[in-house]
């Protein structure tokens, strides 16, 4: 199959010819029909965080079961199937106690005695986060993917996959949100325009958008924002505690930088919340002053929107179809996997939402 390879950090990636394994037990062969381009991996292409090399990045995406190895029970051949980053193994502490997005997924991975589920020539190729979908196939384990409706269009589905999964599951799953209550979302791309649209099907009262370009924040409104407000002005965090009478309830970070989530907390009213999703710098460190504390405020993590992925994504999916998910709008360009590096420029610049690798 043809794949995107990384080979080295902050080289551009190039296509290959990517040997692919037969599914073995609890496998899955996918045909990949889409996959976004996420944030997430240009900070591993870009070298912000380490992995094994080479690799084929990706991991935002929809597709079509192929094939499936043995004992395979949730999936079956000709399936229309969204991938997760958050495999599972179904017994763990954290499995069991229903906290799947915490899982380390080690059994979800094939062993140091089996052969690679990828190569090239003759050396193996790391998979990344259980998918490595910039590839016309995927091998993964089959608490990797969950099948969906086949009215689904599955280059929206993609984005399912990662950012709608994270942001909408900030909302629904972390946050706790009672209708009526404000939101401020710092940072709309694909993650933080899928808040917004999240929180508005939640019931939230004013839904505060905050990002550095003006065609993200229109967008925003669109969505569901009842305001939206420039992220590079020293004023912003006043203006949105003017605007909700004392802050907001809660505040989403969806960028990973240092400047957003001191703005998430800055906006936050008594006993309100800071939701982190983006991937910072691992150097980085985000806190709360003491009168934060004393104010009862909150900080917390949101890794993959504390996903239980097999019953959100359909749920999303549903209500994509029920009209009250708007994924059209978030996609800014459908590109060939050949044109991956120019998808990886555009995410530097930070101008664009999502862009969509598709398969013929």
């Amino acid at each position: 199959m043809k794949a995107a390879v990384l080979f080295e950090a902050k080289q551009p990636l190039s296509i290959e010819e990517v040997a692919v394994a037969a599914p073995g037990l609890h496998e899955v062969l996918i045909r990949t029909v889409a996959v976004g381009v996420c944030r997430s991996d240009l900070h591993f292409v870009d070298g912000a965080y380490p992995h094994a090399m080479p690799t084929i990045p990706g991991h935002e995406a929809a597709g079509v079961v192929e094939a499936v190895g043995s004992e395979v029970r949730s999936v079956a051949v000709g399936d229309h199937v969204v991938t997760c980053l958050s495999a599972f193994c179904g017994h763990c502490e954290f499995c069991v106690t229903g906290n799947m997005y915490l899982c380390l997924g080690g059994d979800t991975r094939r062993g140091k005695g089996e052969a690679p589920r990828l190569m090239l020539g003759d050396a193996p190729v790391a998979q990344m986060l259980n998918l490595s979908a910039y590839a016309e196939q995927m091998l993964v384990h089959e608490h990797a993917c969950v099948a969906i409706d086949r009215d689904m269009p599955l280059d929206r589905a993609a984005l399912i996959g990662c950012a709608v999964t994270t942001g909408a599951g900030a909302v629904f799953n972390c946050c706790d949100l009672d209708p009526g209550e404000t939101v401020a979302v710092v940072g709309c791309g694909g993650i933080g325009l899928a808040a917004v649209n999240a929180a508005k099907i939640a019931g939230a009262g004013r839904i505060i958008a905050i990002d550095p370009v003006p065609e993200k924040r229109a967008l925003a409104e669109k969505l569901g924002a009842t305001h939206s407000l420039d992220a590079l002005s020293e004023t912003v965090a006043d203006e949105v505690v003017e605007l909700t009478g004392g802050g907001v309830h809660h505040a989403i970070e969806a960028v990973g930088r240092p400047q957003s989530a001191a703005t998430a907390v800055k906006v936050l009213r008594r006993g309100g919340t800071a939701t982190i999703l983006g991937m910072m710098p691992l150097a980085e460190k985000v806190g709360l002053s003491a009168m934060d504390l004393l104010s009862g405020k909150k900080l917390q993590g949101g890794l993959m929107g504390a996903n239980r992925f097999p019953v959100d994504i359909p749920r999303l999916v549903d209500f994509y179809l029920r009209g009250l998910l708007d994924l059209d709008s978030i996609i800014a360009e459908r590109i060939p996997l050949q044109r991956i590096n120019h998808a990886f420029d555009e995410l530097r610049k930070g101008d664009a939402t999502r862009s969509v690798v598709t398969f013929a």
